[in-house]
């Protein structure tokens, strides 16, 4: 947990020293492990085609903004899933506690990048100007990335995530009729196998730029900013007598990857931020104050913070993961959205 101790690993697919070593000897060696290559998906076996997933996205667009503007907590709920349900659900919980309007957005003209999938589940991703409407007046656009996913023939299609981006995207392989390519969680020709792309962030985040797995993490707010942040904030709340805990932890949700032109990846993926102001050794004092972010999400506003508070958020992080091949390559956060989650005083 970051305060310069750490008490466990952050994510859910742990990545142990041994497992990093040899992630760091197979980058200095500069060469990639064999994989079969994908079969290809020919148009006659496509289950999801481009207009499909337009058609997907507008109703989708449609649906969210009606439940925003009417405050309907099933309907918002129904057409999100995973990371977005959570961050949806705590907005609607602030509605209900505190009449904080439900967000609503203006979007420009999308960018669609389907995935040429025979069976599944069925995803693609959106990347889109958005703008906050806030309250009849714009906000900036905020190049967005959107990802929605069809878990099994007949369920709802459902918006998974969401995340602004800090730079350009890179380009996306496309085959000859115009659609992407699917990878998997465990692909070996890449930097970090995706599956633990999040554990080695993680690492960083929680202990700074000094820990092993910031060889194959690049410096950026996502990574080493976000540690620099945690442990000012640690810094401040040491001076008020408090402790101040984080940690950066995997979610148990399903992870989205698409190749690159260069042969990396694009990775989307869920995370936890946990995170504990508290008196030393818990022993009570005086009340330790409620992020006003988090005072929507109390079981009770009478909750008041004499031992410790906890605010904990989720993130989605979009990475581009590297081809193995690439000299000197790291991983690279590229974007992130989230909210708070959990709030709890006691």
């Amino acid at each position: 947990m970051g305060t310069g101790t750490r008490t466990g690993l952050g994510y859910l697919g742990v990545l142990g020293s041994a497992a990093l070593a040899a992630v760091i000897a197979l980058v200095a060696g500069g060469c990639a492990p064999s994989a079969a290559p994908a079969k290809a998906v020919t148009g006659a076996d496509r289950s999801l085609t481009l207009s499909d997933a337009e058609g997907t996205y507008r109703s989708y667009l449609e649906a969210s903004d009606t439940a925003a503007a009417e405050g309907d907590q099933d309907q918002g709920l129904a057409i999100a899933a995973d990371a977005q349900w959570a961050l949806l659900n705590g907005q609607y919980t602030a509605l209900a506690s505190t009449g904080t309007p439900v967000a609503r957005y203006s979007y420009g003209t999308p960018v669609f990048y389907v995935p040429a999938l025979s069976t599944y589940p069925q995803w693609f991703m959106v990347t889109v100007p958005r703008r906050t409407d806030m309250g009849g007046q714009l906000g900036p656009a905020v190049n967005t990335i959107m990802v929605f996913e069809q878990r099994s023939p007949g369920r709802p299609w459902t918006l998974n995530g969401s995340a602004v981006l800090d730079q350009a995207l890179p380009k996306i392989a496309r085959d000859s009729d115009g659609y992407a390519i699917d990878m998997t969680t465990t692909d070996p020709r890449l930097l970090l196998r995706p599956d633990v792309l999040g554990a080695t962030q993680a690492a960083v985040v929680d202990e700074g730029p000094a820990n092993a797995s910031a060889a194959v993490i690049g410096r950026g707010p996502l990574t080493t900013g976000l540690y620099a942040a945690q442990a000012a904030h640690a810094k401040a709340e040491a001076a008020k007598g408090l402790q101040y805990l984080w940690l950066l932890q995997g979610a148990a949700y399903p992870q989205f990857e698409m190749r690159t032109a260069d042969g990396g990846a694009i990775v989307f993926y869920g995370m936890y931020l946990n995170t504990t102001t508290e008196h030393p050794n818990l022993v009570p004092g005086s009340p330790i104050p409620v992020p006003a972010e988090f005072k929507p999400l109390l079981a009770s506003p009478t909750e008041v913070g004499k031992h410790a508070v906890y605010a904990n958020w989720i993130f989605e992080y979009v990475a581009i993961d590297p081809p193995l091949t690439k000299h000197n390559a790291k991983v690279e956060v590229i974007a992130s959205g989230g909210g708070p989650s959990y709030g709890h005083a006691y």
